[in-house]
């Protein structure tokens, strides 16, 4: 009797045990979804309000973009002193005392950080500036280069080696990217408006964002493999050194359109949605690099410029598809897959 009373114990044990590993295996399969539907929903909308937000009429002075990143980093810094706050069971005390053990005491280590904080500073400054020259859909497949960019500072900074297939999707990225940027059938009409400084300014801002991104990712991966921090105490750094850069961009170029209109001059519902968007699109980011593998983000990045383009030319009026610009994107998008594939062995490091 004691026999079969263990058996049917053990019986019972396995199968809650069963149970729960599926439970946990469709949760975490649920939330890999969601955050992938997040991320779609986050970049489409960030690009196109964005460029709205920059190409709006609007009566009196235009909101400045260099306050904005700073005010990105001011809800994210906020938010993460929140969910730190949380973690430590809202304990003013225990919270101070990781502040002072992870911050104040290893200041050497805190310092690094302000590296990629000024760096993704001027990143997002100059992806407003884009977005001021360059159309929501243009602009989606360009940005993409940051791959290639990232690939190179791995493989310099990090050692990595990329195998035949990564190295092919880089080569196709790169050209599908220059394909986009050809001018199609409405050059000479781009050329009367006085687009095409617009175009070069635009295009050279994604480029100098795609190096800064490429740089700043790589580098703070770097710091997160050779610390013990985690990655809330790490935003938070990042938010408090990314808001004295921000400041000091307002200084440097704003400084007297500060002083005249107030720091807060244009600012309506739409520019704030777009603060938000800027603010917690890191946090989705890393959302998905925990739950989702790189398919799917290659996935995610195809359908947002699929969802841009329309957007762009069917809302937004400023974009019209052309033959060669859906060549460049399919290749774009094909790269991106490729370069995802075998994810297990080489996994690339966090771009912003």
């Amino acid at each position: 009797l004691r026999l079969k009373k263990k058996q049917s114990l053990k019986k019972s044990k396995n199968r809650s045990n069963t149970t729960k590993n599926l439970t946990i295996s469709r949760a975490a399969k649920n939330l890999k979804y969601v955050s992938l539907i997040v991320l779609i929903a986050q970049t489409t909308a960030l690009v196109l309000i964005l460029r709205y937000s920059r190409t709006q009429k609007h009566e009196g002075p235009r909101y400045l973009s260099s306050t904005a990143v700073v005010m990105a980093e001011i809800v994210k810094l906020v938010t993460c002193i929140l969910v730190l706050f949380y973690n430590h069971g809202w304990r003013w005390t225990s919270f101070l005392g990781e502040i002072n053990a992870e911050v104040i005491q290893k200041r050497r280590e805190t310092l690094k950080v302000a590296v990629p904080a000024v760096l993704y500073v001027i990143q997002n400054n100059l992806l407003f500036l884009a977005l001021s020259k360059l159309d929501a859909a243009t602009y989606q497949v360009t940005y993409q280069l940051k791959i290639l960019t990232t690939a190179f500072f791995s493989v310099t900074m990090l050692g990595r080696s990329l195998n035949r297939l990564k190295w092919l999707a880089l080569i196709l990225l790169t050209g599908g990217v220059a394909l986009v940027q050809m001018p199609a059938g409405g050059a000479a009409k781009s050329a009367e408006s006085g687009n095409t400084s617009d175009s070069i300014v635009g295009l050279l801002a994604v480029l100098a964002a795609c190096f800064s991104s490429g740089f700043a990712g790589v580098y703070f991966e770097k710091i997160l493999k050779t610390t013990n921090v985690s990655l809330w105490m790490r935003n938070l750094q990042l938010a408090f050194f990314s808001i004295f850069g921000g400041f000091l961009m307002c200084w440097l170029y704003d400084f007297e359109a500060i002083q005249k209109d107030g720091f807060l001059q244009g600012y309506n519902t739409i520019i704030w949605i777009v603060v938000m968007l800027q603010a917690y699109g890191g946090l989705v980011i890393a959302l998905v690099v925990k739950y989702a593998d790189n398919i799917l983000k290659g996935f995610a990045v195809s359908l947002s410029i699929i969802l841009s383009s329309f957007a762009s030319w069917f809302l937004l009026g400023d974009f019209t598809p052309s033959l060669m610009f859906a060549a460049g994107a399919t290749i774009v998008i094909v790269s991106t897959f490729m370069y995802g594939y075998e994810s297990k062995t080489v996994k690339p490091p966090h771009t912003a």
